[in-house]
């Protein structure tokens, strides 16, 4: 357990925002945490859990304690019947994952390459991207209760996913920390590539019968197109969920809108890309300052430099705001934004 004081938060989020961490803990094992509680057993149950910053947004100062879960390692067990359980530490970076099982020939995650952060999180807010879901291929986590440091593991059903959330995010937030989760993955999965622009990338590529690994490149090559380096601009990628609406609602946006875009969500519902209500609302490339929205995809807010959290969360709510008056559709952030001190977003 390493302890550090008055540390600055901005190459720890990929949202770049020049916050100042009074106390920054680096946890690399269960161990570590347990001992933590049992030093600050008061700051624990205030303390934040950092794990690689890519879907927070600091909207103010932090007052607390800043845990940084760097539990590393990845193991493989061969389960027959080509089916391959796979475990990584929480503070695995989550592309570094779906390279791992790419290279041992696993398939499953290779639709969500590129995804910014660390494992820790993936189930947190249930992953998603083209067409594919962490749940799809989750089998199970370890997770240390915040108040006891006693582990525990969580099935599926525990975890309870839902559409970017889970049990963590809701009726178990707060009060877990996940320290490792293991996947189900195989040698031969199946091939996923109905959705957005795959199947024409693959075909740009002169890819006709992709595996994983061709698929992984293309989603690579799509996600650049579109979305900033965080290294460069700050960003935490999708800002806002894709709405998920009633059919009613839906037919009728469409009776007005005829080119607007949209997917199943179960039955009765329609999901809508955030990004196509955001940019025909007029905000794609539009700036406030430095905050602004990325010109290749209005969905990403971006940190053009020195932009402050409280300023990316007015430029949100701007957004959020003006899309609900001219579609009837209210966004809610994917991003997790800390420090609204009880303000709803």
């Amino acid at each position: 357990m390493n302890v550090q004081t008055s540390v600055s938060l901005k190459n720890h989020t990929t949202f770049g925002i020049e916050v100042t961490a009074p106390r920054f803990i680096q946890i690399d094992s269960v161990e570590d945490y347990q001992d933590y509680i049992e030093v600050h057993p008061d700051e624990a149950s205030k303390a934040m859990i950092l794990g690689g910053g890519s879907n927070v947004l600091f909207a103010d100062e932090p007052n607390f304690d800043v845990l940084n879960i760097s539990i590393t390692g990845i193991a493989t067990e061969d389960q027959g019947n080509d089916i391959v359980l796979i475990r990584a530490g929480a503070g695995v970076v989550w592309h570094d994952l779906v390279m791992y099982s790419l290279d041992a020939g696993l398939g499953g995650i290779e639709n969500l390459s590129l995804i910014p952060g660390c494992c820790g999180a993936a189930p947190m807010q249930n992953i998603g991207a083209y067409g594919a879901e962490l749940k799809d291929v989750f089998h199970s986590l370890e997770a240390i209760n915040r108040k006891s440091g006693e582990l525990h593991t969580f099935t599926g059903d525990d975890c309870r996913f839902g559409y970017r959330t889970s049990a963590f995010k809701e009726e178990l937030k707060g009060e877990y920390i996940i320290s490792a989760i293991t996947l189900r993955l195989s040698k031969n999965a199946q091939i996923n590539t109905s959705y957005g622009a795959v199947s024409q990338t693959l075909e740009e590529m002169g890819v006709t019968n992709p595996g994983p690994r061709e698929v992984s490149d293309a989603i690579i090559r799509i996600r650049q197109s579109k979305l900033p380096d965080w290294k460069k601009y700050g960003n935490a990628g999708s800002f806002f969920k894709n709405p998920v609406i009633p059919n009613a609602q839906f037919d009728k946006l469409k009776a007005e809108r005829p080119d607007v875009p949209s997917y199943p969500a179960g039955e009765g519902f329609t999901k809508v890309p955030a990004g196509w209500l955001i940019q025909h609302a007029g905000w794609k490339g539009k700036r406030q300052g430095d905050a602004g929205t990325w010109p290749h995809q209005a969905l990403v807010l971006v940190n053009y430099g020195n932009a402050k959290g409280h300023e990316i969360l007015s430029l949100a709510r701007s957004i959020r705001d003006d899309v609900e008056h001219k579609f009837g559709i209210r966004l809610d952030p994917e991003v997790n934004i800390i420090g609204l001190k009880g303000e709803d977003f």
